[in-house]
Parts: structure tokens; C-alpha cells; sequence
């Protein structure tokens, strides 16, 4: 008989259960409460209910454990400095979506060598987490593989579903059964109602093959989640961050019955893809919240220690706190433009 299946598969490797990973890397109490309680004030924040307003910071992907939680202990100063007024998560990004060919991020090449170890990559990722959780801060990322949140959504407050794939049926799904607040963004070219569709579509029960805790293939059945929300980001006709686009996305929230706020991207194409231009962005945004706009829940920076980025195999070696992949800005403009966002929100409560 000749053969017609896996035509272009090398091999199958082994790949560890989510059950097993939690066994050797389990959530520790402390952890658990910071994501538990984080979530809790997400969903408030979103509603209304809570007067603070969210900043979603941090590298655009991760690649140095050391760096991260180095990025991650300068964060918790400034989130105790401003508390009152902010809730700061961390991005923990660990993959990263490719329209053509590059560097996927730590979960699926953690050595930076095109060697895979995808295992290891979960793993590492696992215990970023962890550690992030027990220095005290809230964490988010964004989730590409339908399997990956059974390995590592425990550990997360806040998940994106990005540009290219808020339109897929298969990630729509899939949030409405995570456990955590989720934030759609709108199309690469700006379109809205891909991500309005995409928070109605996730708040609904659906059913669709997934994986249990002990790697076994099985029919997922969902509640739906009530908490997705819309990312303004941008797209190729340009930024959406000023208050006429943001106007005209509270209307299209209303219609939808949408209660929940949303978050506004300072990068992307809201920076025209120039990560000096993110500061132009929040300026704007926080001046909207100082005016009295209550549907921006919060904003996305892409920051690490050092400006810029820089490529794998670069001459010299890599450089410390420095992205791989989207240029960021540095941590002392950083902690510049969260407390003018604080500032901003100070300005609503007195």
C-alpha cells in the first residue's frame, strides 16, 4: 500500500503532559494569590469598578531569564509607588506569531539556536512565571498554541489574542474557556469588527478538541468568557489611539453590548512601528483619562532595561536587557511614562 500520511513529518518527538510540568514546576501559594487577586482587579478595572487604570509593560518577548526578573524587581517599585493608581502586569511574552520566517520566542527556542527544545522552552517559561508571581507582580502574554495554556495559564492575569489571529476560529474558542481576562486586537489593518466579532463569538459555550492536564486528546467544553475586551493597535492606514477613534470604538462596544472597557497599544501602529514614538501615544491617552474618559481601561508599552534591539548572532554577543525582537524603549523612560499615567489618573480621583 503506498503511504499517504505525514508525508512531511521528520519525527514525532515526546513532549512532557501539562500534569507532569506542574508536578515539577507547581504553582506555589504566593503565586496563586498574586494571580488570583490580579484577576479579580482586572475584571473590576474593566468594568468600572475600579478606578485604577492597567499598564501592560514589559519586553516584547523574553529571552534571558536574569534580565526578566531584573526588569521584573525594577517593575514592583514602581507598581508599589503607584499602587493607588495603577495595576502594572508584566508582559511575559513567549511566543511570537510570524508572518513569514524568524525567531519564535523562548517557549519554542529557548537555546536561541534553531535546536527546538520546545520542552525545555515550556519549562523555562513555566518558572519565569513562577518567579515573576513570587517577586509580587501580575504577568501577561499571548497565546498562539491552542496547547500551551494548559501548561502555563495558571500562572497568567491578563492574555492577548493578536492581530493575525483574533480572527481565527480556533483562538476564539479557546478564550472562551480560559480562566483570565482576554483582549482582542484589532486587525493589522485596523479593522474593529474582527475583534468586536471575536469578543462575542468567546463569550459564548463552545466545544472543540483540546488536550487534559495529562496530555490526553480530548472535546473541551466551555462556559464562555465574559471578560474579552477590545486592544486598539493600530493598522496600516495608521494609529487609533487619538479620542475620535476611540469615540467611535465606544459606540461600536455600546451597539454590541459590550460592558467591559478596553486597552489602548502604545506600540505597533500606534508608534508607526518606531518604539520612540509609544510616549506620543500614551501622552494622548493619558491626557483623555485626565479629561474624564472612563472606557480606556489601560495601556501596552513595549519596554525593557536597555533601548532598542538587537539580532541573534550579533557581533559581541548579545547585549544585557536588550529585545529580540521589537525595538523598546529603556526602563528610565519607562518609569517616566507610567507616572505620567498615574499622574493622569490621579487627576480623576481629586
Amino acid at each position: 500500500m503506498e503511504r499517504t500520511d505525514n508525508l512531511n513529518i521528520i519525527q514525532f518527538k515526546p513532549l512532557t503532559s501539562p500534569e507532569e510540568m506542574k508536578k515539577d514546576l507547581p504553582e506555589t501559594e504566593a503565586a496563586a494569590h498574586i494571580v488570583a487577586q490580579s484577576r479579580i482587579e482586572v475584571q473590576n478595572i474593566l468594568r468600572g469598578e475600579d478606578s485604577r487604570r492597567m499598564v501592560i509593560v514589559g519586553p516584547c518577548s523574553l529571552h534571558d531569564s536574569d534580565a526578566a526578573l531584573d526588569y521584573a524587581r525594577r517593575l514592583k517599585k514602581v507598581q508599589k509607588a503607584v499602587e493607588d493608581r495603577l495595576l502594572i502586569i508584566m508582559r511575559a511574552y513567549f511566543e511570537k506569531p510570524r508572518t513569514t520566517l524568524g525567531w519564535k520566542g523562548m517557549l519554542y527556542d529557548p537555546h536561541l539556536d534553531l535546536s527546538y527544545d520546545i520542552d525545555f522552552g515550556i519549562r523555562q517559561s513555566r518558572q519565569i512565571l513562577i518567579d515573576i508571581a513570587e517577586i509580587g507582580l501580575a504577568t501577561a502574554t499571548e497565546f498562539l498554541d491552542p496547547i500551551v495554556p494548559q501548561y502555563l495559564a495558571d500562572l497568567i492575569t491578563w492574555a492577548a489574542i493578536g492581530a493575525r489571529t483574533t480572527e481565527s476560529q480556533i483562538h476564539r474558542q479557546m478564550a472562551s474557556g480560559l480562566s483570565m481576562p482576554i483582549g482582542f486586537k484589532n486587525a493589522t489593518d485596523g479593522n474593529l469588527n474582527v475583534a468586536m466579532d471575536a469578543i462575542k463569538a468567546s463569550s459564548n459555550p463552545h466545544s472543540f478538541l483540546g488536550i487534559d492536564h495529562q496530555g490526553k486528546v480530548i472535546i473541551a467544553e466551555t462556559k464562555g468568557n465574559k471578560y474579552g475586551h477590545l486592544v486598539m493597535r493600530g493598522g496600516t492606514r495608521g494609529p487609533n489611539f487619538a479620542s475620535e477613534y476611540v469615540a467611535f470604538a465606544e459606540i461600536l462596544l455600546q451597539k454590541q453590548h459590550v460592558p467591559n472597557g478596553m486597552i489602548i497599544d502604545c506600540s505597533h501602529a500606534n508608534s508607526h512601528k518606531n518604539h520612540k514614538r509609544q510616549r506620543e501615544a500614551l501622552f494622548d491617552i493619558a491626557d483623555q483619562i485626565s479629561a474624564g474618559n472612563q472606557s480606556i481601561s489601560g495601556v501596552m508599552l513595549e519596554s525593557f532595561i536597555e533601548e532598542g534591539s538587537q539580532s541573534i548572532g550579533a557581533p559581541g554577543g548579545l547585549k544585557y536587557g536588550r529585545s529580540l525582537t521589537d525595538k523598546c524603549i529603556g526602563w528610565d523612560e519607562t518609569e517616566e511614562l507610567i507616572r505620567y499615567m498615574a499622574e493622569a489618573v490621579d487627576n480623576t480621583l481629586t
